[in-house]
């Protein structure tokens, strides 16, 4: 197949990408496109766009069901949906979090006046580390929020001791883990609950949307009623509410991804499984691995750079693939502690976060899903080998153009 064979035809020399179409981390999956239209139809006979439309209520069920649990409320979207979960929880004060993940987390917090406390993480799962998150407590602390990053479950039995000895109150932000399991479980059933997002760039996706799961009755009520201003009534509000409501066609947009699940899973698999091929004997190289009995749903492909022995660091090669039209992304550079407010607030923070401070001038995400053929990721890991055996020359071309 056709490839790049010398460094002088990349297009960092060239000016000429090697992809006509820019190949995207998280390019959404369409789901049963039939289905959906059909569902659209309806919608628009019924003229029933939202409030807890028939459609927002059967994706809730099914999306219990398939979690296990005994309630889901959908929402507008993920941030919204972590807002009103940690108002639900009643936390306030201080909360501890990692600063390895999206800055929704924090913000989420934030946003309610709560401190985010930011902890480190275990380097070799990327996940919060146990042992750092309880020299962090103090008397103002009220909760934990973990966080299943690139969809691999925390540590939940030790967060969950921490947060029962303690009395804290455990909330997970899972936007990265739908249809993923730990301990045989599903996750969305751990802690006093979870958030999921179902934004366009996730494998399964409502267009834009997110939701809480919990076994919690009480819980689920105040957040039901905090999704909706807090209506108990037709004009009844029984609680401080926000607008939080799932419209009927991202539900009817999610009905039509589950439909298509198993095909979306599959794919992402394969496509992990032939990336793990193509860079399995690459030197300073390393791909997140998926092993194991658990479910995994296979949405990201990462990989982290040593440049002590790539010769070359992740910036740099990130600014290689982009110019091929291979979008890859850095994972979260450069940490919520390096964002606003929260460096200002905090400047000395990354002192406290080594791994974290180490480990986002690392890594890195590789375009994969419906999108991405076999032939696109022999490609595009053509490119990385041909740029890693080459990078001192393309050091040197990087000095001279500076």
């Amino acid at each position: 197949m056709r490839t790049r064979n010398n460094i002088r035809e990349l297009a960092i020399m060239t000016g000429e990408p090697f992809f006509k179409e820019k190949l995207y981390v998280g390019r959404p999956n369409i789901g049963d496109r039939k289905r959906f239209m059909e569902r659209m139809e309806d919608i628009l006979d019924r003229r029933w766009f939202t409030n807890n439309g028939p459609y927002v209520q059967e994706f809730e069920a099914k999306l219990a069901s398939f979690v296990g649990v005994k309630h889901c409320i959908a929402m507008c979207n993920a941030t919204i949906a972590l807002e009103i979960a940690v108002r639900g929880l009643g936390l306030a004060g201080e909360v501890i979090v990692p600063s390895f993940t999206f800055i929704a987390t924090a913000h989420s917090l934030q946003w309610q006046g709560i401190t985010p406390v930011f902890c480190d993480i275990d380097p070799s799962t990327h996940n919060l580390d146990p042992v750092q998150i309880e020299k962090l407590i103090t008397p103002k602390t009220t909760g934990i929020v973990g966080v299943h990053v690139w969809g691999r479950p925390c540590e939940i039995e030790a967060l969950s001791r921490i947060a029962d000895r303690h009395g804290l109150k455990l909330l997970f932000d899972a936007a990265h883990a739908f249809a993923g399991s730990h301990q045989g479980k599903m996750i969305g059933g751990f802690g006093d609950a979870e958030v999921f997002s179902f934004h366009a760039t996730k494998f399964f996706n409502t267009f834009e949307g997110g939701a809480v799961t919990t076994d919690n009755d009480e819980l689920a009520r105040q957040i039901r009623l905090m999704k909706n201003f807090g209506f108990a009534g037709y004009d009844q509000v029984d609680f401080i509410g926000t607008n939080g409501k799932m419209t009927e066609v991202s539900a009817a947009m999610g009905l039509s991804s589950f439909e298509r699940l198993d095909e979306f899973i599959d794919v992402n698999h394969r496509n992990f499984e032939h990336y793990k091929r193509e860079l399995r004997d690459v030197p300073g190289i390393k791909l997140i691995d998926y092993s194991g009995p658990e479910k995994f749903n296979y949405q990201y492909i990462v990989i982290e750079i040593d440049e002590q022995i790539t010769r070359i660091d992740r910036d740099r090669l990130v600014e290689i693939l982009q110019a091929e039209n291979v979008i890859a992304r850095r994972y979260f550079y450069p940490g919520c502690h390096q964002m606003e407010p929260y460096h200002s607030h905090f400047p000395e923070c990354g002192v406290a976060l080594p791994h974290t401070e180490r480990l986002v001038k690392r890594v890195m995400s590789l375009p994969t899903g419906t999108a991405v053929s076999l032939e696109d990721i022999t490609a595009i890991c053509g490119i990385i080998k041909l740029v890693l055996s080459n990078a001192d020359q393309l050091a040197i071309n990087a000095v001279s153009r500076a």
